[in-house]
């Protein structure tokens, strides 16, 4: 027995080679792309890249570790075909939106993550370096055994383990800085005052020889040029540092890792920031030859300074587009007005008119529009949101037969979680006339002073088991088979109270025993019980590792359905053909693996209030009241997709090709449907099932590595197509209208598409007008807009309206490539979507407002005569069209966008006792090409009033493993 050299490394094949006497070893490892016997976490159980027949995906972890992002959901961007992500805001601690072959639903679309056999609906408190593989199930055949939740696609997470041998200790720190990006050129003060001049000329009733009050203004000299952006945004900076320690014996192996990351985002002053800690231990030991238990554990807190980031009032970063150059950030000392506390300049007025007015606000008198000083919003925001987690999973499994072919498995999952979200809203502002005795003298933002106070508490326990057989019989028949159970049990509590009129404000008299006791508000409620049990089997049976057929079947019942409906049954069944294993395929050397795969299944949602199969009643002074009718025959929800899928890799295992078409049919939708006011009265909506959305597409991954030269290099590039469109809806609601975000669904269109009317130019003369409007009923004149007259009666009117934009991409897109040479290596991530449409609102109110709001430069170009422009309308403060919900505001949303950008450098420091030494540097949004003209198109908005938008980083940093 010669002793044995085992020599491995990532990308590589492993050699085993007889130590020989000479002390100098020289061995060759070739490249393998994709080891075709991986082993992948599909759901409860582990399998063999071969034999897996359903759409699967997974994530290269090399380029994953390589974008430094809070949010692991938003370190998938561009890593996956068919997964779109998108940031809700660029702003510390907001939500990450993840979506896996499209809008399924009408309501809850989100994806269902299962992160060590636990599954959650947020993932917001795992490190990124804590994961170890992420897997995504995309098809039916491959959700359909987490059944209920499945409909829109699962992403399994596993996270890292000790391994035996010596022990690891990894430190990796960074910090970054943060700026704003793609801001729109807005006015200065006397371009404002020059525009406005002309809008006020522009405005019927205004005399063409008259002086305006912004001429007065301007000739005076006695105004400000604010650059509120400039005001607004400052450097963020982010700080995280990871430490982590494995390392264990045959027996026992362990994980204990740390983490803190704190950003303070590109906002003033420090009110938009995002701290998180965590504690993870992962333990697994083996008590015998036969059982196996484990525990992995994580502990978080994070606290999140909460700031209006989209959105109207009091959005910060609207109202700093709005407010005019004109008005300074802070009060002259002189003016009457002036308060330490409360320096801000308010209602845009002068001093002198104080005196004719009483001292009090002339909204008449008012030629800038009384916007809110986002300076001031800031400063005075005090709302902080505290979440401790306590997250994870022990478990046991035993071998019942010596080969261990057959394994028991039990696990229990804990999601325990608390929240504290305190919000004081201080009084501040001018005093504009209002409050009447109870509140005189208060400035209008927050009047009175008021803060509300909410704990909470929710905790999901989740219990499964399961029998895993796996055995190969003659070297020709193989067979992976699981059946299970599993219960989840979730419970939510809230309490909550609000008190008013603090007489003293400060921070240590921010609670509620320090309110006016004229007004107090409390409650306590469970908004969110509910209770899951399954059942599910498994099975895959395989014949010579070139044929393989999979059936899946799941049983679920949710206490969110009445008795008559709460059970819901979700099969599949999948198949694949691995060609190249077939005898015609001997000789043909340059393809290593090529399967085709067909998948059909049913996954399902449950997502719907607890019992709102129920009618739910109050009573009041013995009357009796119904605020929603129950339907107990409201079901399941249910997801139904085939999939027709093909796997190749070619060129020695270079290069892999994965291509996906896929069918998805959502029927019998969850939808809460008004009931008619008139003959029941205003009450809550109720559930039915109605409707039907599909959606299909092609989805293509691309992997090429070659490791065989000193410059090793790997290139990662996916892309897929989407086509959403609603089939059918309720009989009696034709259409769902939502006139907050001006879309309309219905059927044979996509999901909340936009609806209004169709532009068509800029009327340059009164014959055009004559000539295209029977009846000018809304008093157009040359320079306003033109609007399509559909339904040819020659007026513009409602009848007039059509469909103007989809707000879901059709075509999203990544490419990472990833190199190395000697000591460097070099990495970058390019993302974007394609054929997406928003609605900007921010560009409505700020070019086509009848109010004084500031504006972008673009209305500089405004029509000004005949033929001057065609495509923008002249400045007024009338009506020139810009009012009307049009195509004027929907904007290709599509971008291009320099995701990551990596390059490091590894010292050689073995000779000092540390394994390896790696510096790096990252930049982060450093490039976006669009054409929209919002502050941020990856915005995930059906209307964009003005987004925190995304943060373009510079990163610095060093990881030591000891």
């Amino acid at each position: 027995n010669a002793k044995q050299l085992r020599i491995s490394h990532v990308g590589l094949e492993t050699k085993t080679i007889a130590i020989p006497a000479s002390s100098v070893v020289s061995v060759s490892l070739a490249t393998v792309t994709e080891n075709l016997q991986d082993v992948v976490v599909v759901g409860y159980i582990s399998q063999k890249k071969p034999s897996i027949t359903g759409a699967v995906s997974t994530v290269n972890m090399g380029d994953l570790s390589k974008t430094r992002i809070a949010d692991v959901s938003q370190a998938l961007q561009g890593q996956v075909a068919g997964v779109f992500v998108a940031a809700n805001t660029g702003a510390p601690g907001d939500g990450i939106i993840i979506r896996i072959r499209g809008e399924g639903t009408l309501g809850n679309n989100d994806a269902l993550y299962v992160v060590d056999g636990v599954p959650t609906r947020d993932i917001s408190f795992l490190n990124q370096s804590d994961v170890k593989s992420i897997t995504v199930l995309k098809d039916a055949a491959a959700t359909a055994i987490y059944g209920s939740r499945a409909a829109s696609g699962v992403v399994v997470i596993t996270t890292n383990s000790g391994t035996k041998g010596k022990n690891n200790i990894i430190v990796d720190y960074n910090s970054g800085f943060y700026n704003a990006t793609n801001m729109p050129k807005m006015l200065d003060a006397t371009q404002y005052l020059t525009v406005k001049d002309i809008a006020w000329h522009n405005t019927i009733g205004n005399s063409s020889s008259g002086i305006s009050p912004y001429a007065q203004l301007k000739s005076s000299g006695n105004y400000a040029n604010t650059n509120w952006q400039k005001e607004l945004f400052t450097t963020g900076i982010s700080k995280n540092l990871q430490v982590a320690a494995n390392g264990g014996s045959d027996n026992v192996q362990y994980l204990l890792s740390a983490g803190y990351f704190d950003e303070n985002g590109i906002v003033v002053e420090n009110h938009d920031k995002y701290q998180r800690i965590n504690f993870r231990a992962n333990v697994n030991a083996n008590l015998s030859d036969r059982l196996r238990v484990g525990v992995n554990m994580q502990v978080s807190n994070a606290i999140q300074d909460k700031l209006s980031s989209s959105g109207d009032a009091p959005g910060i970063i609207r109202h700093a587009m709005l407010r005019p150059p004109v008005l300074s950030v802070y009060k002259s000392t002189s003016d009457p007005t002036y308060d330490a506390n409360d320096p801000y300049t308010d209602l845009p007025f002068y001093a002198d008119n104080l005196a004719a007015n009483g001292g009090k606000w002339n909204g008449s008198q008012n030629a800038f529009e009384f916007t809110s000083n986002p300076i001031a919003i800031v400063h005075f925001t005090d709302n902080k949101l505290a979440t401790f987690q306590n997250f994870g999973n022990v478990y046991g499994e035993y071998s019942l037969l010596k080969d261990k072919s057959l394994k028991f498995k039990s696990n229990l999952g804990v999601d325990i979680s608390f929240i504290h979200n305190k919000n004081f809203a201080q009084n501040f502002g001018d005093d504009d006339g209002g409050g009447g005795s109870v509140y005189p003298g208060m400035g209008r933002n927050n009047r009175p002073n008021s803060l509300s106070d909410e704990r909470g508490e929710t905790k999901t326990f989740t219990f499964s088991n399961t029998l895993n057989y796996q055995k190969t019989f003659n070297g020709k028949h193989s067979i992976n088979a699981l059946l299970g159970t599993e219960s989840i049990d979730s419970r939510q509590d809230v309490m909550s109270g609000s008190r008013i009129n603090f007489d003293n404000s400060t921070d240590p008299f921010r609670y509620l025993d320090y309110g006016s006791t004229t007004s107090v508000w409390n409650g306590g409620t469970q908004p969110d019980n509910w209770n899951l049990v399954s059942f599910f089997g498994s099975a895959t049976y395989g014949y010579e590792t070139k044929y393989f057929l999979t059936a899946t079947a799941r049983q679920d019942g949710s206490s969110r359905f009445g008795p008559s409906h709460k059970w819901g049954f979700f099969p599949s069944v999948a198949g694949a053909w691995i060609v190249s294993q077939e005898k015609f395929m001997q000789g043909i050397d340059w393809v290593s693996n090529l399967k085709f795969r067909a998948s059909w299944g049913i996954s399902g949602n449950q997502e719907i209030p607890n019992d709102a199969y129920q009618t739910v009643v109050t009573q009041v002074g013995g009357v009796v009241n119904k605020i929603r009718y129950g339907n107990p025959d409201v079901k399941w929800e249910a997801t139904t997709q085939t999939n027709i899928g093909m796997d190749l890799t070619v060129l020695k295992n270079r290069l892999t090709i994965t291509a996906d078409y896929f069918n998805k049919n959502t029927n019998d939708i969850l939808l809460a449907v008004p009931l008619p006011a008139v003959s029941v009265g205003v009450i809550e909506s109720t559930y039915i099932n109605s409707g039907s959305v599909n959606n299909k597409g092609f989805e293509l991954g691309v992997r090429y590595q070659n490791n065989e030269h000193p410059f090793k290099y790997s290139v990662n590039a996916n892309l897929a197509t989407l086509k959403n469109n609603v089939t059918k809806l309720f009989t009696f609601v034709p259409n769902i209208i939502d006139n907050t975000n001006h879309t309309k669904t219905q059927a044979g269109q996509p999901i909340n598409a936009y609806f209004g009317y169709q532009f068509d130019g800029i009327y340059q003369n009164t014959a055009e007008i004559t000539k295209t409007l029977f009846t000018n009923t809304n008093g157009t004149v040359p320079g306003d807009i033109k609007f399509k007259d559909i339904n040819g009666d020659g007026q513009i009117d409602d009848n007039d309206r059509t469909f103007i934009g989809n707000p879901i991409p059709k075509f999203t897109y990544g490419f990472s490539f990833s190199s190395s040479y000697k000591n460097f290596d070099f990495s970058f991530l390019i993302q974007g979507v394609q054929g997406v449409d928003r609605y900007n609102d921010l560009k409505q109110i700020l070019n086509y407002d009848t109010r004084p709001f500031n504006s972008t430069t673009k209305v500089l170009k405004a029509w000004t005569g005949e033929g001057s422009t065609n495509t923008t309308p002249r400045v007024t403060f009338n009506d020139n069209g810009g009012s009307k919900v049009s195509s004027v505001f929907i904007e290709d949303a599509s971008y291009l966008r320099l995701k990551n950008i990596e390059l490091g450098y590894t010292l050689n420091v073995t000779n000092v006792g540390i394994k390896s030494l790696r510096f790096y540097i990252s930049g982060q949004n450093l490039l976006t090409a669009t054409k929209y003209t919002g502050l941020d198109p990856e915005s995930t908005s059906l209307k964009d009033q003005g987004t925190y938008p995304q943060m373009k980083a510079f990163i610095v940093g060093a990881k030591i493993n000891l």
